[in-house]
């Protein structure tokens, strides 16, 4: 569960560096590193060949 929520976190940072450099459907994403809520940073290319899912939810109890 906590990696889940680590990768949530890496989503939201790399739709943000999506949006400063568009990619096409199909394109590799772009590697980039985040510390997840457990206090591991973790890079997108230490996980080649792993499949990664990534989930984001607003804070706790509020609108989003």
């Amino acid at each position: 569960m906590k990696r889940i929520i680590c990768w949530t976190l890496c989503l939201m940072f790399l739709v943000a560096a999506m949006s400063a450099a568009e990619l096409a459907v199909g394109d590799m994403a772009p590697n980039f590193k985040l510390r997840g809520t457990d206090g591991i940073t973790y890079q997108l290319n230490d996980l080649k060949g792993k499949a990664v899912v990534i989930a984001w939810f607003p804070k706790a109890f509020t609108g989003g």
